[in-house]
């Protein structure tokens, strides 16, 4: 079963790098934004297989909730850095 999730988290690593081109060559900041919201849940889920792997889930469960949360704030903060220059243009 280790085996299993050994793969599993080789194929989503190779998978985080689909969305990695979007906000490299994004044609707006909100496909940017998009992308980088999708790369941080991947890897929430590879840190928690990663985990798993090492029998430590409960740490790394500490880990991911730590990583789940500053990602919603930045990208909260982000977006509001966005729409409010966005207004100011105008």
């Amino acid at each position: 079963m280790t085996e299993f999730f050994l793969y599993s988290t080789v194929i989503l690593a190779i998978i985080i790098a689909v969305p990695l081109v979007r906000v490299v060559q994004g044609p707006t900041v909100y496909d940017r934004l998009m992308g980088t919201n999708a790369i941080a849940a991947k890897t929430i889920v590879l840190i928690c297989l990663i985990g798993y792997i090492f029998d430590r889930i409960d740490m790394f469960i500490d880990i991911t909730l730590a990583y789940a949360i500053l990602g919603f704030i930045g990208i909260m903060a982000i977006a509001k850095f966005v729409s409010s220059k966005r207004i100011d243009d105008q």
